[in-house]
C-alpha cells in the first residue's frame, strides 16, 4: 500500500482531446472516469476539478497526490471551455498539493519532463500508473488489462456528477477499444493510437453495463467515440484479411438503444474500410442509422487527397476510396430525422503540414471537395487542422499564410454551400441547449457529436432547450428563431428576423400586440395573405424564452467550434 492510511487523491481535469477520445465540455473523457475509478478500486479517495475552477483560483483539497490529467494531439477551436494550455499545465502544477502525476496528450511535450514539476509522466495508461502507485509505492508504465479498464469504468463512474455540465449538456464519451487495424504497418504518421498495438476490443455487454450505470446516475447523453474506427468495432483479422463483425455492432447498438437514453452518437470510421468492404459495412450503417439518434456524424481520417502526402505518410485511405465511403454513407444516412437533420452523415478531416506536401496538395484537397459538392453529396463538417507533432517533427511542405488561404477557400467555396443543403431555410432544429450570449446574441447547438452551432440575433435564457428554426447561414453556423416563434413576447431584434417581416411590420406587430387570434395579427400587418403565411411557425401563446435586450449581460467566451 501506499501508507498505512489511504491517501486523497486530487484528479485535475484538463479537458483533453486526442484523435480517439474527447473530453472537453460538453463531453467527460472516459479516461477521467478510468482514474476515478482505480483510485476508488485501490481504496484511496479522489476529488474531482477541471481546468476552469483552477483558472478561477478555487481552494484545493488538502490531497496527498494530484493527478492532471489533459492535452491536445488534434487541435481545434471551442464554445464554452478551451483545454489547459502548455503554459498552464507548467503554471497550475506548481500550486497541485503532494506528489504529481502527468498523464493524457502532454506527456508527448518533452518540456514538462525537464521542468521537472511532476514525479511521474505517465507515457501509457494514466489510471493503471496510478492504480499501481497507490497499491505498492511504484511507477508503473504498462495499458491497464481487459479487466481493470470495465471495473475502472463503473466504479470511477460517479465522478460524472462533479463535471460542470451534469447533467445537461453532458456527453459521456465511451471507449469500445483502443489500438488500431493498422498497427502493422505503424498507422498514420501523425497518430498515436497504432503505438497502442492490435485493437483491444471490449465486448459488447461491458459497453452496455457502463452507459446503463451512467444513465442511472442521470447522465442522458453518449457518444461511441473512443474508437479509431467504429465500423472495425470486433472486426478480426487485418489488412487484406480483415473480416468486419456486424452481427456484434448490432448486439451492441441495439443494447444501448434498449436503456432508454435521450442520445446516441458515433465518431470515427475508416472510410477504407468502408469502400472496401461495402457489403457489411451496408449492414452496419443501416445498423446505425436504425438504433443512434439522427444529426450523427461519421468522422472520416482522409487527411490529404494528395497521392504523394498519402504514401509518405502511410495514410488511411485514397481518394477514390474516400468518395465511395462518402457515397455509402449518403445512400443510407441522408433521410431528415427527428433531431432535424439527417439521420447519419459523414465528416471529413483534413490535416495541413504532413511529409511530401506542397501548394499542389492544397489544389488536391480543393479539387477533391469540389468533385463532392458537385456530385450532390452531403458532408455534415470539414475538419482542417495543422499537424501536431506529438510522434514526430514533420517538415512543412506550404506556409502558414497558404494553410490560412486554403482553409477560407474551404469555408466559403465548400462549407457555406454545403451547410445549406445540410439545413436549408425553414429546417426545424429540435432541442438546441442555449449555452452562450455574446452582447444581444445568443449561440446554442443540440446535444450530440459536432453539434451545428445555433446563433439568434437575439437575447435568449441561457440553460434551456428550444426548438429553432433555420433562416440564415453562416460558413460553420446557422441563424435561426425559436420555433414556434413567441410573437407575442420576442423582442424586436427577434421579430425582424421572422421571414417576411421587416422593420416597420415588427415595429407596427409590437404596437399592436399582444394578438388573441391570428385575424388580430392579421389586421395589425394590414394583410392577411401575409398573416397566413406565418401562422405556421409562429404561436400566440407566452412559451418563448427571449429577454429584454437591456437585460442582456454580455459572456466572456472562448472561440467557438462544434466537436
Amino acid at each position: 500500500m501506499f501508507s498505512e492510511m489511504d491517501p486523497d487523491v486530487l484528479i485535475v481535469d484538463g479537458f483533453v482531446d486526442e484523435p480517439a477520445s474527447l473530453g472537453v465540455p460538453p463531453y467527460i473523457s472516459p479516461h477521467i472516469r478510468a482514474i476515478a475509478g482505480a483510485v476508488a478500486d485501490a481504496g484511496a479517495t479522489s476529488h474531482y476539478i477541471s481546468i476552469n475552477e483552477l483558472r478561477k483560483q478555487v481552494k484545493l483539497p488538502n490531497a496527498q497526490i494530484s493527478v492532471f490529467f489533459g492535452g491536445v494531439s488534434v487541435p481545434g477551436k471551442y464554445l464554452r471551455a478551451m483545454p489547459a494550455s502548455q503554459n498552464e499545465i507548467i503554471r497550475f502544477s506548481k500550486t497541485l498539493p503532494g506528489i504529481k502525476i502527468l498523464g493524457g496528450p502532454a506527456t508527448f511535450d518533452v518540456q514538462y519532463e525537464e521542468t521537472g514539476l511532476f514525479d511521474q509522466i505517465a507515457k501509457k495508461d494514466i489510471a493503471a500508473c496510478v492504480y499501481d502507485f497507490l497499491r505498492t509505492g511504484e511507477f508503473s508504465t504498462r495499458w491497464r488489462t481487459i479487466e481493470e479498464w470495465n471495473r475502472w469504468l463503473i466504479k470511477g463512474a460517479p465522478v460524472v456528477k462533479k463535471h460542470p455540465d451534469y447533467p445537461e449538456p453532458l456527453i459521456a464519451e465511451i471507449e469500445t477499444y483502443r489500438g488500431c487495424i493498422r498497427y502493422q504497418s505503424g498507422g498514420c504518421s501523425f497518430c498515436i493510437e497504432a503505438l497502442k498495438g492490435a485493437p483491444l476490443f471490449r465486448e459488447p455487454e461491458d459497453v452496455i453495463q457502463e452507459i446503463r450505470t451512467l444513465n442511472r446516475l442521470g447522465v442522458k447523453n453518449f457518444r461511441l467515440g473512443g474508437q479509431t474506427c467504429f465500423i472495425s468495432y470486433k472486426a478480426q483479422g487485418y489488412g487484406d484479411n480483415l473480416r468486419l463483425n456486424p452481427q456484434a455492432i448490432k448486439t451492441l447498438l441495439s443494447g444501448i438503444a434498449n436503456i432508454g437514453i435521450d442520445i446516441i452518437h458515433l465518431d470515427n470510421a475508416n472510410p477504407a474500410v468502408i469502400a472496401e468492404h461495402p457489403e457489411d459495412a451496408r449492414m452496419i450503417l443501416e445498423t446505425i442509422v436504425h438504433y443512434c439518434t439522427s444529426g450523427n456524424v461519421l468522422a472520416l481520417g482522409m487527411e490529404s487527397a494528395d497521392p504523394i502526402v498519402i504514401e509518405r505518410n502511410n495514410l488511411n485511405a485514397t481518394p477514390e476510396q474516400v468518395f465511395e465511403a462518402i457515397k455509402l454513407i449518403n445512400d443510407v444516412g441522408a433521410e431528415i430525422g427527428e433531431t432535424g437533420l439527417p439521420k447519419l452523415l459523414p465528416g471529413l478531416n483534413f490535416i495541413i503540414g504532413l511529409d511530401g506536401e506542397s501548394k499542389k496538395t492544397l489544389e488536391h484537397n480543393l479539387a477533391f471537395l469540389r468533385s463532392v459538392i458537385k456530385e450532390g453529396l452531403l458532408l455534415r463538417r470539414i475538419n482542417v487542422r495543422q499537424v501536431m507533432p506529438i510522434r514526430r517533427k514533420f517538415k512543412p511542405g506550404v506556409t502558414h499564410a497558404d494553410f490560412l488561404r486554403f482553409k477560407e477557400m474551404v469555408r466559403k467555396e465548400i462549407d457555406k454551400p454545403m451547410l445549406q443543403r445540410v439545413a436549408p431555410a425553414g429546417t426545424i432544429l429540435r432541442r438546441v441547449y442555449l449555452e452562450l450570449r455574446e452582447g444581444n446574441k445568443t449561440f446554442g447547438r443540440q446535444i450530440g457529436t459536432y453539434p451545428l452551432l445555433v446563433g439568434f440575433d437575439y437575447p435568449l435564457e441561457l440553460g434551456h432547450f428550444v426548438d429553432a428554426m433555420v433562416v440564415g447561414w453562416g460558413y460553420r453556423s446557422v441563424t435561426a428563431i425559436e420555433y414556434p416563434f413567441p410573437i407575442n413576447t420576442a423582442p424586436l431584434a427577434a421579430m425582424r428576423c421572422l421571414p417576411l417581416i421587416g422593420e416597420k411590420r415588427a415595429t407596427r406587430i409590437l404596437k399592436r400586440r399582444p394578438f388573441r387570434t391570428l385575424s388580430e395579427l392579421a389586421n395589425a400587418l394590414d394583410d392577411p395573405a401575409l398573416a397566413g403565411k406565418i401562422a405556421p411557425i409562429i404561436t400566440l401563446d407566452v412559451v418563448g424564452r427571449s429577454i429584454n435586450e437591456s437585460k442582456a449581460i454580455p459572456s466572456k467566451t472562448q472561440n467557438t467550434r462544434k466537436k
